[in-house]
């Protein structure tokens, strides 16, 4: 039987597991998803070493750039964003060869690609400059927009959220939440963008899938924004690391 399965800490959560083993019965596929939570990612080389059936890995929080110490070779668009969410295990006899991947670019990218209107979505903003963001930063500059992140903090190229006025509202019509804020259990929370001076012109992509519709949604749709939750990037992401693996 393969193996398969997720390293990362905490995995309560993780959607990962559910999604492939229910993938595996239906299929009628030989093979297990299990979850590796480790407290360090010095733990990560003796999964490896005792999983001989292990053929792919995906990587979660904390670990997606710790990781990549411990790999021999990486897709060049994960290389490009340095973080990594998918292992390829090649095993050649005795020799064992790991590669990584970013399956988030591909999930992210297809999921917000069909809501993209060439003439009004050229410019977009970021909110939030964590690991998620990096992979949404490199899907969006696929699809040929500018962007241009957001942060609580004055840093060199980024705008502060005391920033968005007029102008730059109506110049930046995709915005991306690539931050946590409005997840469960803080539902009443949402990043301090004004609102208001949103329009039907205007994309909102919130990453955060849990509540389905986010505070950040909500207010978006009110003001006549199309909006959009991350549900369908993780099973985009999940399907892309399952062609990774088995190519």
């Amino acid at each position: 039987m393969d193996l398969y399965g997720i390293i990362g800490n905490p995995l309560t959560h993780s959607f990962s597991p559910k999604f492939f083993n229910e993938k595996f019965r239906v299929e009628n596929i030989d093979a297990e998803y299990v979850k590796f939570e480790i407290s360090d990612i010095s733990l990560f080389p003796e999964i490896i070493k005792s999983h001989e059936n292990l053929k792919g890995m995906n990587v979660t929080l904390p670990y997606k750039l710790q990781v990549m110490q411990y790999l021999d070779d990486f897709d060049p668009q994960a290389k490009d964003i340095g973080a990594i969410n998918v292992i390829k295990i090649i095993r050649d006899g005795g020799n064992v060869k790991l590669k990584g991947y970013n399956s988030d670019i591909i999930g992210f990218q297809n999921s917000i690609s069909p809501l993209i209107n060439k003439e009004d979505h050229k410019k977009a903003l970021i909110l939030g400059t964590g690991g998620a963001s990096k992979a949404v930063l490199k899907g969006l500059q696929n699809l040929g927009l500018e962007v241009t992140f957001v942060s609580r903090t004055s840093q060199p190229g980024m705008l502060t959220y005391a920033e968005l006025d007029g102008n730059i509202m109506s110049e930046f019509k995709v915005i991306v939440n690539a931050s946590p804020v409005g997840m469960y259990p803080k539902t009443e929370e949402a990043p301090d963008i004004p609102y208001e001076l949103l329009s039907s012109k205007h994309l909102l992509y919130d990453l955060v899938y849990n509540p389905s519709e986010t505070k950040f949604m909500r207010l978006g749709k009110e003001n006549g924004a199309v909006v959009k939750n991350g549900e369908e990037m993780l099973v985009l992401q999940a399907v892309a690391a399952w062609k990774i693996w088995n190519r």
